[in-house]
């Protein structure tokens, strides 16, 4: 956007744009963004605010080219770009190519119509990853079909975007059936809907799970999305919406290696009030220990939840295939199987994740490439 004219007082530069709106600058906020206080090479912040006074003096600005020149009192002088100045105008936050809006879904996404991207472009073609990433962001979850019947396979579509996620269970881990089982994953009994590791500070993001044998009678897999619960349920029932989203309950993981405990709230909400992630887990959840008086509403509240989950309105219901690898994200998407009997045939799934700030970090670079 183009400057018509500048108006400066002792503490604030006002400038006018051509399309005749104006957009004040406090010239506190000049000097602190002022580009020579950046480093030249890592572009990070040199400048101490702290050796600037609280109300810099502003005597003159004068435009210059793509420029405007800046005069303090104290003789310091500045060289302001106007595309700066215009992309981070107050009040106007800039836009983030690594968020994607969500599409929310229910019953309406099915086995047929999901998502579904190859692996070798996504493995060898920016733009074909990018798209992936678009896609999985944005239904929270899809399938890349055709890997290759070993682990390694489906790692490599992760390490595309970021480093793993180590976990108390490793940097990655094995879906099957197993001896001594330390969670019921490795069992072949039915798994609930839920999401992995609510009980760490920050739950894994996405989630990988590359299919390498799926012979036995049953287990299918099983999905919801978690904020599109949430949305209905804040529509339905505000006063159990709130109770989910204010009161934080204790979740636990602990065997003999570990015993990692926290307290969240099942959902949590971003400054503007939008859900953010879901934390529900009911084999992990500890002993409620909120306020008795708070209790009886706030079960009700968790069983109208829970009772959502179990609402087949919502599933998305998947025999995986060898070959095929399903990608979710954790913090929104629920997930689940039916039981399988382990005589039938041999179930194998290897898996992995990759933090939704590695995620968001990777789309960002990509879709501000093309």
């Amino acid at each position: 956007m183009k400057v018509k004219n500048l108006t400066v007082t002792n503490h604030i530069l006002t400038v006018n744009w051509m399309d005749d709106s104006y957009s004040e600058f406090p010239t506190i906020w000049l000097r602190d963004n002022c580009p020579s206080g950046l480093h030249p090479d890592t572009n990070e912040r040199l400048t101490d605010l702290l050796e600037i006074d609280e109300k810099p003096v502003l005597i003159s600005a004068e435009l210059i080219g793509k420029n405007i020149n800046l005069e303090y009192e104290d003789g310091y002088k500045s060289l302001m770009p106007i595309s700066l100045i215009d992309k981070h105008r107050p009040g106007r936050p800039v836009s983030d190519p690594g968020l994607v809006s969500f599409q929310l879904w229910k019953k309406d996404l099915t086995e047929i119509n999901i998502i579904r991207h190859k692996a070798s472009p996504i493995i060898s073609d920016d733009l074909a990853l990018k798209n992936w990433m678009d896609d999985t962001a944005r239904i929270g979850l899809t399938i890349i079909d055709h890997l290759d019947y070993h682990t390694e396979a489906g790692e490599e579509i992760a390490k595309r975007i970021g480093f793993l996620r180590v976990t108390n269970f490793g940097s990655t881990f094995e879906v099957l059936n197993k001896p001594d089982p330390n969670n019921l994953a490795y069992t072949s009994v039915r798994l609930p809907l839920h999401t992995d590791l609510p009980n760490q500070e920050v739950p894994p993001g996405y989630q990988f799970l590359h299919c390498l044998a799926n012979d036995a009678i049953g287990g299918e897999s099983l999905f919801a999305d978690g904020f599109a619960m949430a949305e209905d349920l804040r529509t339905e029932d505000p006063k159990a919406f709130n109770l989910l989203s204010e009161v934080s309950i204790p979740f636990r993981f602990h065997d003999h290696t570990a015993d990692i405990r926290i307290h969240r709230p099942v959902i949590t909400l971003c400054s503007k009030g939008e859900v953010i992630e879901i934390r529900y887990n009911a084999h992990l959840a500890g002993i409620f220990d909120m306020p008795v008086d708070v209790m009886p509403d706030y079960y009700q509240a968790y069983r109208s939840y829970m009772n959502k989950t179990r609402d087949s309105k919502y599933h998305l219901k998947i025999k995986l295939k060898a070959g095929e690898m399903v990608v979710f994200d954790n913090r929104r998407i629920l997930h689940g199987r039916e039981s399988f009997d382990p005589s039938t045939g041999f179930r194998h799934l290897h898996g992995c994740y990759v933090d939704r700030g590695e995620f968001v970090s990777r789309l960002r670079l990509l879709n501000s490439s093309f």
